[in-house]
């Protein structure tokens, strides 16, 4: 395991502060699927949204490792995981491309803003009839002098009902295939963008989704991200982000379900003793700190390859196939433990479980990831 040091300690130890604000009326926010405008506020007081990024945006210019220690911690104060998914959509999908690819005006007008929170980012890649099929992606970006012209729907856009900046991928040449794919920068009120009506969800209900239309929608080319027909290189190098920004949070929820379980099982008796001194219990307890432990070996790692520039493409399916599939075992082990109480809304139990189960789907489904590390098998 890491050594973290001390700065990186007191720099995740400054959340706790924030976690009863944060944590308000989360349950029945959670029941009308409510986006917390003053939740936000107080994310963007935290400066989380500012970790990865250099100091000359208003970053704080930490490192990968840096910001995902810190990002667990969030999972662990926070009891609004709709809320840390939007964080960590809002850094990785629009941030971290713009950082990465973004040309020196897009940079410098548009990642301040999303370092202070300012703006909250989107990217907008599914569609209607392609799933996790990405390369088959139908919206088309026509190139007239100056600008390009969109056409399409993109579906499952999160944070899209409250976003303020959208990466877009559309293909720029016909047929399939890579290198005909680009991604735009798009602000919220451009012309022929236009949002639907926001997607009710089993969990992470707080993060609010909806369907993007795009007719006629006109960007300037100065609004592309990387370079025309580049749009996949910078989708791989997001989504190796993504993937470990918001399962690590993942991991910081697991760390606090395991400690509640621990104390309920401690002091919650039955026929005479706490129910953690049976083993049925207890193995349960222990099957979530090796999930917890494993899940977090195979995130820290990975990142570990992919600051040193190593190709961690199995390591990353594994990570997130590990992690999602615990946090979910973790889930429904706590609502066991804690029995007819694990079932009622008030504990926030449940709200755990419907979170997890989406886990195993977004950020590539975890059957797309076993494809991934067969193919690395030469399977």
């Amino acid at each position: 395991m890491i050594d973290w040091t001390s700065d990186q300690i007191e720099l995740r130890a400054e959340l706790s502060r924030w976690s009863e604000a944060l944590n308000a009326d989360h349950l029945e926010r959670d029941e009308r699927g409510e986006f917390s405008w003053e939740a936000w506020k107080l994310i963007r007081r935290t400066g989380i949204l500012a970790l990865p990024f250099p100091e000359r945006w208003g970053g704080l210019g930490q490192d990968l490792l840096t910001t995902m220690y810190v990002l667990e911690g969030l999972g662990e104060i926070c009891r609004d995981g709709g809320l840390s998914f939007s964080v960590t959509t809002s850094m990785a999908s629009t941030g971290v491309s713009l950082e990465g690819f973004g040309s020196a005006e897009l940079k410098d007008r548009y990642l301040p803003l999303i370092c202070s929170g300012e703006a909250i980012g989107a990217h907008a890649i599914t569609e209607p009839d392609s799933g996790s099929d990405a390369l088959e992606m139908r919206t088309r970006a026509e190139r007239d002098g100056d600008h390009f012209v969109l056409h399409g729907t993109k579906t499952f856009v999160s944070n899209g009902p409250v976003a303020d900046l959208f990466v877009i991928y559309a293909r720029t040449a016909p047929g399939p295939g890579p290198l005909g794919v680009t991604a735009f920068l798009v602000e919220r009120d451009t012309p022929g963008l236009e949002l639907g009506r926001p997607i009710k969800k089993m969990g992470l209900r707080t993060s609010p989704m909806c369907e993007v239309f795009l007719d006629g929608c006109r960007v300037p080319a100065s609004r592309v991200i990387g370079r025309v027909g580049g749009g996949f290189l910078v989708l791989d190098h997001v989504m190796k982000r993504e993937i470990l920004f918001s399962f690590v949070v993942n991991a910081g929820e697991m760390q606090h379900r395991l400690d509640r379980c621990i104390a309920y099982a401690k002091t919650r008796e039955q026929f005479g003793k706490p129910i953690g001194a049976y083993q049925a219990i207890a193995n349960k307890i222990v099957d979530m700190k090796i999930r917890l432990e494993t899940s977090r070996k195979w995130l820290y790692d990975t990142a570990e390859k992919l600051a040193r520039g190593q190709n961690v493409t199995t390591e990353l399916a594994i990570a997130k196939l590990v992690t999602s599939e615990s946090n979910l075992a973790s889930s429904l082990a706590a609502v066991q433990i804690f029995g007819g109480n694990g079932y009622m809304t008030e504990y926030g139990l449940e709200k755990d479980v419907r979170n997890a189960v989406g886990g195993p789907i977004y950020s590539g489904t975890n059957e797309i990831q076993y494809n991934r590390i067969a193919s690395m098998l030469g399977l």
